[in-house]
């Protein structure tokens, strides 16, 4: 049986682990959605401990490189990359990025991005946008259907602009957008508006009109803002009814008059 390296330092195998996959991806024996070979064998083919193999993944898991599925597999990630949003989210903690902070990002971003997409985008960008547009507006009763889709569209945009960087970083951004607003969205009171802007949107990209995709995307997020805005302020009120409601039943006594006082 081959020796195992471990004599290497742990960052060595792990970057060991890591350069061999790149040069399998490099050289065409990986492609996007493939499975990796099985844990046992992929380690004795590098000639290291299924341990190190394990943090070698790891980290390509964390780059967003590969997928891992418990009780599956492991996989080459066949999405979009994304450059780390559990990093992205950890600094936006620490350095308080606030909500107008992300939609000045947006703004910034997919208003560009949506004008390439007009320039840029393929037929089955536009087919993959028009399947997004009917599930939009067939769950604008069904808030967190509806966001799932609003964000698939959001995505496929980004990808029919061409430029696989901006699609990375607005994967990013718009993972980190849906947490946050999977929380609140079931507060949302008129879809259809918005699911009418998408539709708008995409009829522009069709029609190869970057300053029209550019213009109405600008209006969307603008609008998409003010109604992200009101779904916070309702749950922020829901939240402080509710413990305002758990104080009381805690203490039935503190809000009424004790006579034996006067």
């Amino acid at each position: 049986m081959p020796r195992m390296k471990q004599d290497l330092p742990d960052t060595q195998r792990t970057m060991h682990v890591v350069n061999h996959i790149r040069s399998l991806i490099e050289n065409g024996t990986l492609q996007l959605g493939d499975k990796i070979p099985p844990e046992r064998e992929f380690a004795r083919s590098l000639k290291i401990s299924r341990a190190s193999l394990r943090t070698g993944i790891g980290y390509l898991a964390a780059m967003g490189v590969m997928k891992v599925r418990h009780g599956v597999g492991t996989f080459i990630a066949d999405g979009p990359a994304e450059f780390g949003k559990a990093s992205f989210n950890l600094i936006g903690v620490l350095h308080g990025f606030q909500s107008w902070h992300m939609f000045e990002v947006r703004l910034i971003l997919e208003s560009h991005l949506a004008s390439l997409a007009a320039e840029r985008g393929k037929e089955e960008h536009h087919t993959a946008l028009a399947e997004e547009v009917a599930e939009i507006f067939a769950s604008v009763d069904n808030p967190s259907d509806f966001l799932i889709h609003d964000v698939l569209f959001h995505r496929i945009l980004s990808q029919a602009s061409g430029n696989p960087i901006l699609a990375a970083l607005m994967e990013t951004i718009t993972s980190s957008l849906y947490d946050k607003r999977s929380k609140t969205v079931e507060r949302s009171t008129d879809l259809r508006e918005s699911a009418e802007m998408h539709r708008r949107i995409y009829r522009a990209i069709r029609a190869r009109d970057p300053v029209e995709a550019r213009k109405l995307m600008e209006q969307h997020l603008r609008m998409a803002q003010t109604a992200q805005g009101m779904e916070n302020r309702a749950a922020l009120k829901s939240t402080n009814a509710g413990a305002g409601a758990k104080n009381h039943k805690a203490n039935p006594g503190s809000s009424r008059t004790d006579h034996r006082d006067r």
